[in-house]
């Protein structure tokens, strides 16, 4: 089941990498503290000093380790000059200096003239660059907000949909009652972490908060303690709540999983039909359970079809187990 999507175009603002890192900064234009960043990609611009510019992103936040230092320490005081003016003029991000190396003079009297940002770290090269890409791909992930409720149900984050009434946020309270965590109610925050991944959490100014007609507003975490809420979780399925529809046929026994589709991540699917007198807490519970088992690889339908000799592919399994 897709859902179609319009998913924003991600950026955020330097001093978020400085304060993540702890970078030393050397030099900063006004202002370039607020500037955007919103490529997750990194660069090595040891090619770039060499003089090769083709295929240069200039998007990307330039990384300076050991080897494109002592690149530089060997060419004449002229040459240096003129390879760093070049890299300079493409107006990139911002340029980090790993291992506490010593920054050229002449870099820092160019980088002023072309407003580029520059900071120093202690951190190895490769190991500054893989924290900072993960940094990077987590801030610039794809997200949508969607409309509903998350909550973790013995480890598996679920998804909770359905139209406004149907009991979504009643059936949370219960949930947290029981002991389970909420991490969003009304308007969940989806990004995708990998291409496998999705991550939930809520809008910062709502985190926490339900809605419960004819209560009103209430706060989970003042309510029931710190021990009942999560800032985030993954995705591991979607349960998608409408009222009973006798004139509908529902899945009675599980044999096939069923997939919606957002930010192109595919997710388990359960659809639940909501009437008088079905504990869907409870449900949502055995469902969060029997998801994890079916990812364990074990599927209760087709092992009872298996030890009643009903082959799990026939078209009419009803019919077969006499339904």
């Amino acid at each position: 089941m897709p859902l179609e999507e319009a998913t924003r175009e991600r950026s955020f603002p330097l001093h978020k990498m400085i304060e993540e890192f702890k970078l030393e900064t050397l030099y900063m234009p006004e202002g370039g503290e607020n500037s955007l960043i919103s490529n997750n990609d990194t660069n090595r611009p040891g090619l770039q000093f060499a003089g090769f510019y083709e295929y240069f992103d200039n998007t990307r936040i330039q990384v300076m380790g050991k080897m494109e230092t002592a690149y530089l320490s060997g060419l004449d005081s002229e040459m240096r000059r003129k390879r760093i003016a070049d890299l300079l003029s493409y107006h990139f991000p911002a340029l980090v200096i790993t291992r506490k190396q010593e920054v050229f003079p002449e870099m820092l009297e160019l980088a002023p003239n072309y407003n580029i940002p520059i900071f120093r770290t202690e951190e190895n090269t490769s190991v500054f660059i893989s924290k900072l890409m993960a940094f990077l791909s987590l801030q610039l992930a794809p997200r949508i907000t969607r409309h509903g409720v998350l909550i973790e149900i013995y480890g598996e984050g679920v998804l909770i949909l359905g139209d406004s009434g149907v009991g979504k946020s009643e059936t949370a309270i219960e949930l947290v009652k029981r002991g389970h965590r909420l991490i969003a109610d009304d308007a969940v925050e989806i990004l995708k972490a990998s291409n496998i991944t999705l991550v939930g959490s809520s809008p910062d100014n709502i985190r926490h908060f339900l809605e419960l007609r004819g209560i009103g507003i209430i706060n989970a975490r003042q309510l029931f303690g710190i021990g009942a809420v999560k800032m985030s979780e993954k995705i591991d399925m979607v349960v998608e709540m409408e009222l009973w529809n006798p004139e509908k046929t529902y899945d009675r026994m599980g044999v096939d999983t069923h997939y919606m589709t957002i930010l192109g991540v595919k997710v388990p699917l359960l659809n639940i039909p909501v009437k008088p007198g079905r504990n869907l807490a409870v449900i949502l519970e055995v469902a969060a359970m029997n998801n994890r088992q079916k990812k364990m690889g074990y599927n209760a339908a087709k092992d009872l079809l298996r030890q009643l000799g009903i082959d799990s592919d026939s078209e009419d399994i009803m019919s077969d187990m006499n339904i």
